[in-house]
């Protein structure tokens, strides 16, 4: 299957199967991609996610010169958003010792959150593979499951006044992009039944990309499950690909980037240069007419807005905190589940090149990233059984943004 070249729109105005006046289709393709590089998929035996405490700027400087050595290979899952707040760092089997040594030699407070990663991706990928008898012979499409990306489809539209709702950047991040597709299914199925969603649909358009970054996420069903970055060549280096959510024309190779095409945050070699990112951009701003961008990640809960290169506020700080703060509180009012709110800069970390950034530079006011569940005990790796509950609480908050934009535009 050939993939598109450009994001298209997904038709939401008619129940599931026969929207019109365009079509979505589900293509269940499922045995070629899982069954596909089996025997060359990369394993994390006795790989363990360390949990960090972080209480001083001291404590911060050290934990910055441990994940910097470069002879352990770690990899910072989560930074410490505040003081007092944990970082997440997943440890390779073959530098545990090490780490443990220096956190214990420099009075680092930690915790085991993952005792051995591949058991857990290894329970993932079981249930992936039931997920794929259940469909084929039900032939049906289960949106608590996760999926494949030859699984969807996509259909064309006219323009007017529109919403981007971005997922799956980050190849990893795999309940974004299905909660993307579950997103797609609840407003089909409410169009004309909600009067919120009937009312923002008859004024504006929405583009949903569930698959932001479709090479790398094939790539984490079939190589690495935790591979984060494009697939793209890289011809200085032979390290792959780019971090596409450092990649945008706002701010490029600014703080919080790599110009070490080895490194997950590695921001390719000139702004644009990942073809994920170029075709989005191109897209919205030959449209002419997004009001609002979504961005959906994970994990650790937030709600944020721009700007992500700097801890500055943007002019639009002050509505835009108003609205992230209703939608967390949206998002919490269904199970109890808490979002921190603020911007990305001051939230998690400095970014350049996000896109975020890159919509409100472009004049897209409300422009926000969502990330979702959870906040470290699975990680990237979150069950299944948490996609439902994760996508309804996730839809809330995108509903409350959207009626938000829907009376301001």
């Amino acid at each position: 299957m050939s993939l598109p070249q450009t994001p298209y729109k997904y038709s939401l105005t008619q129940p599931l199967y026969d929207w019109h006046p365009w079509n979505m289709k589900w293509i269940l393709f499922f045995g070629a991609l899982i069954g596909s590089g089996i025997c060359d998929r990369e394993t994390f035996s006795g790989h363990q996610v360390f949990r960090i405490n972080i209480r001083n700027e001291d404590e911060i400087s050290k934990l910055n010169r441990l994940v910097n050595s470069d002879n352990l290979k770690l990899d910072l899952w989560k930074s410490p958003s505040t003081l007092g707040h944990p970082a997440d760092v997943l440890v390779p089997s073959f530098s545990l010792q090490e780490v443990k040594s220096f956190l214990e030699d420099h009075g680092l407070e930690y915790s085991v959150a993952i005792e051995d990663l591949q058991n857990v991706l290894d329970s993932e990928h079981q249930q992936l593979q039931l997920n794929v008898r259940q469909e084929l012979s039900n032939n049906c499409f289960n949106y608590g499951a996760y999926h494949t990306l030859e699984d969807f489809s996509t259909g064309k539209g006219r323009q007017r006044p529109a919403i981007w709702l971005n997922a799956g950047i980050h190849a990893r991040e795999w309940i974004s992009s299905a909660t993307a597709i579950w997103t797609a299914r609840k407003i089909a199925c409410d169009y004309g039944r909600d009067l919120v969603i009937t009312s923002i649909l008859e004024k504006m358009d929405i583009f949903l990309l569930p698959v932001a970054n479709p090479d790398g996420y094939v790539y984490t069903h079939t190589h690495n499950r935790l591979w984060r970055k494009t697939r793209s060549v890289n011809p200085r280096s032979t390290c792959i690909g780019a971090d596409p959510n450092r990649n945008w024309d706002s701010h490029f190779g600014g703080v919080g980037t790599s110009n070490d095409p080895c490194s997950d945050t590695y921001h390719g070699l000139h702004a644009h240069s990942e073809v994920e990112v170029k075709s989005v951009a191109d897209f919205i701003t030959n449209h002419g007419d997004f009001k609002c961008l979504i961005d959906l990640h994970s994990y650790s809960q937030l709600v944020m807005y721009p700007y992500g290169y700097t801890t500055s506020r943007v002019p639009d700080a002050d509505e835009l905190d108003m609205v992230a703060r209703n939608a967390s509180k949206a998002m919490a009012s269904l199970s109890g589940t808490q979002y921190q709110v603020g911007s990305v800069g001051s939230t998690v970390y400095t970014a350049s090149g996000n896109t975020i950034d890159w919509a409100y530079d472009n004049g897209i006011k409300y422009a926000f990233s969502f990330e979702l569940r959870d906040t470290g005990f699975y990680a990237f790796a979150l069950p299944a059984d948490q996609i439902i509950p994760t996508a309804q609480e996730t839809w809330l908050g995108l509903k409350t943004i959207m009626e938000h934009v829907r009376n301001n535009i």
